[in-house]
C-alpha cells in the first residue's frame, strides 16, 4: 500500500499584537504612592520623635546634626508629602500622556519601587516598624513589580535602577528641605 504523501503548507506567522498597557499602570503610580504616603502622613512626625533617641544610643558615632535632622513636625510632614505628591501627579500624567514611553515616568516608577525596598531595609536596620514599611511589601512593591513587567512585555525598559536610586535620596531630601523652610522649621522642634 502506498503511502500517502501529506504536505504541509507553510503558515505565514499570526501577526503579533503589540502588548496593551492598560491605564491602571501610569494612574496606579499615583495610587499606590498615595496610599504609601497616607501611611507616612499618619506616622512620620510620632516615629521621628520617639524613635531618634534610642537610634541615637545604638548608633553612637552618628553626628547630633544628623539627630536633630531626622526629627520632624506634622507640618514639615504634611509639605513635603504636597511637593512629593506634585512630582509623582506630573510623572503619572506624563506616563499615561507618553503611554510609558516617558524616561521622567520610568524613572520615577524604578524609584518608587526601589524606594519600598528600601523601607523594608531601613525597618530591619532599626529593628522595628518605620514609616511606609506596611504599605511597602503590600502596595508598593507589589505595584511597582506589575507595573514594570507591563511595560516590559510593551517593550519598554525599566529605568536605570543606578540613576533612580541616585535621584531617590536628592528627591526626598529636596522636598524635606523645601518643606522645612516652607514651614519655617530649621532645627528640630524643642
Amino acid at each position: 500500500m502506498a503511502r500517502a504523501r501529506h504536505r504541509t503548507t507553510a503558515h505565514p506567522a499570526a501577526p503579533v499584537e503589540p502588548h496593551v498597557v492598560p491605564s491602571a499602570v501610569y494612574w496606579g503610580l499615583f495610587a499606590a504612592w498615595a496610599a504609601n504616603d497616607l501611611e507616612e502622613l499618619l506616622t512620620m512626625a510620632p516615629w521621628s520623635r520617639a524613635a531618634g533617641p534610642r537610634l541615637k544610643a545604638r548608633f553612637p558615632r552618628v553626628p547630633d546634626a544628623i539627630w536633630k535632622r531626622m526629627e520632624v513636625t506634622q507640618p514639615q510632614v504634611n509639605t513635603a508629602i504636597g511637593l512629593m505628591g506634585l512630582l509623582m501627579a506630573a510623572a503619572a500624567a506624563d506616563g499615561a500622556r507618553t503611554r510609558g514611553h516617558s524616561a521622567f515616568f520610568r524613572t520615577v516608577l524604578t524609584g518608587f519601587g526601589l524606594h519600598g525596598v528600601m523601607h523594608l531595609a531601613q525597618s530591619a536596620a532599626c529593628r522595628g516598624l518605620t514609616p511606609g514599611v506596611a504599605t511597602s511589601p503590600t502596595v508598593v512593591i507589589p505595584y511597582s513589580v506589575w507595573a514594570l513587567s507591563h511595560l516590559r512585555r510593551a517593550g519598554l525598559p525599566p529605568a536605570s535602577r543606578a540613576l533612580s536610586l541616585a535621584l531617590l535620596p536628592a528627591a526626598a531630601g529636596t522636598v524635606h528641605t523645601l518643606a522645612r523652610r516652607l514651614t519655617g522649621t530649621t532645627a528640630s522642634p524643642e
